[in-house]
């Protein structure tokens, strides 16, 4: 079942999406596939990274990346594509993330949903 989300937070998620670097599930899963040089982060909640997630995707959670990004990854010219459950908190992220001095941060759109829907690989 889809989450229903607040007129408010679609509306700021919304924004945040115009303001940061965005990718597809196929891209994402084309750069896994080449072993490209990126760090593949899970914005969403420990429960919901705990129940599945991408291949070799970090745990790094909405309310603490912010916190923890930089003793994790401290070179801010890192690649790092950051996924959600659809897209929304993953813009959120990212856009924090650039505020912060990070150069090369994408979002991925339709996070975990789509990334299942498409049948592709979890762990």
């Amino acid at each position: 079942m889809a989450m229903k989300h607040s007129p408010q937070f679609l509306k700021l998620a919304t924004e945040a999406q115009s303001r940061v670097q965005r990718c597809s599930v196929a891209d994402v899963k084309n750069w896994i596939s080449e072993e490209a040089d990126m760090k593949l982060i899970d914005v969403r909640e420990e429960s919901e990274f705990a129940a599945g997630h991408l291949p070799k995707a970090i745990a790094m959670g909405r309310g603490v990346i912010e916190r923890d990004i930089e003793n994790r990854i401290p070179d801010p010219t890192t690649k790092i594509v950051l996924y959600c459950g659809g897209g929304y908190r993953s813009a959120l992220a990212a856009e924090s993330l650039q505020k912060m001095g990070y150069t090369n941060v994408i979002s991925m759109d339709g996070g975990w949903s789509c990334w299942k829907e498409a049948g592709l690989p979890t762990e």
